[in-house]
């Protein structure tokens, strides 16, 4: 295989390996492997990842690289998300896949996946989109991203992801009382508004555009219809808030869009996103990429020959 860029991107449900070749683009990958995790279910309450947990990444890595490997593959990018980087073991996570598998797992700040992300978005919409305020809710955290040009003059991380809203904030099943619902939507309007700051006015003027597979399932639930843009509107998500929080996560899995993995937290991520809707305007353009694509893009601008410069990727 010639010259090429890896990730190996380590989160909550799986590890996924994604690798691409100069001119080519997340959509049309040359190698991909994935291996399923559910390191949610591998949390203790000191929010510890297990033994067992890690075992996990270490096999899944391990795999990973292998197959990287075998296909001449000379380089990977191990991506740890917040289902590690926020683990109260997080120390001894990388230090045990380290000594297991050879390979020490790299995290990003919140604010550089951020960044990431909104170079996703724009690659997704190009220039021709205008300014763009990204969103994107991930399990641990939400980014906030903004600009005009090809890389974001704004950036913002919150501790505000469906799974951390979801442990702190609303019980595991139903009932799910409406006054816990208000609470939250309440904290992540305050959170999200001081965040904003004085650059709210400012982003108003921004095409706002969501790159989570948190909004991508919701847009799904809450009316996207196949043939047309991809879009979450603020009355169609609110419309099913209540729906889901009287429903137990087993019959959420059964709804369109909705991954019985995510089934448990989709209650939590339509609650953040509706905060975040009412904040930038009540609408959200999907994108199908997020900070793993903007990651890969921003090493293929790396590629001796590229003609680019981009930021390093951490």
């Amino acid at each position: 295989m010639g010259p090429v860029v890896g990730v190996l991107d380590v989160g909550s449900f799986s590890a996924r390996l994604v690798v691409l070749e100069p001119g080519g683009s997340p959509l049309d990958p040359v190698l991909t492997h994935q291996t399923r995790l559910r390191l949610d279910r591998s949390l203790d309450e000191e929010g510890r990842l297990s033994s067992c947990g890690i075992a996990a990444i270490s096999a899944a890595v391990a795999g990973g690289m292998a197959v990287a490997k075998d296909h001449g593959v000379p380089e990977v990018f191990p991506l740890a998300t917040s289902s590690v980087r926020d683990a109260a073991n997080a120390r001894e996570v990388v230090g045990r896949v380290a000594c297991d598998t050879g390979v020490e797992l790299r995290f990003l700040s919140g604010r550089r996946e951020a960044e990431l992300t909104y170079v996703a978005a724009r690659r997704w919409f190009g220039a021709a989109a205008g300014p763009l305020l990204a969103l994107d809710i991930g399990g641990g955290t939400v980014e906030l991203s903004a600009g005009a040009g090809g890389q974001a003059t704004f950036a913002r991380s919150l501790p505000l992801g469906a799974r951390s809203v979801t442990r702190d904030w609303l019980p595991a099943e139903p009932p799910v009382r409406g006054k816990q619902v208000r609470a939250l939507r309440e904290h992540v309007l305050a959170q999200v508004t001081e965040a904003l700051g004085d650059a709210k006015a400012e982003l108003a003027e921004h095409r706002v555009v969501g790159c989570s597979k948190v909004l991508r399932q919701l847009a799904r639930l809450a009316g996207d219809r196949a043939g047309k843009d991809r879009e979450l509107l603020l009355d169609d998500l609110r419309a099913w808030i209540p729906r889901l929080a009287a429903m137990p996560s087993a019959l959420r899995a059964q709804l369109p869009g909705i991954s019985r993995q995510r089934a448990q937290q989709a209650l939590g991520g339509a609650v953040v996103a509706e905060a975040l809707l009412t904040v930038s305007g009540g609408a959200v353009a999907i994108c199908p990429w997020s900070t793993r694509d903007g990651l890969l893009l921003t090493l293929l601008d790396r590629l001796p020959g590229s003609g680019k410069h981009a930021r390093p990727a951490a």
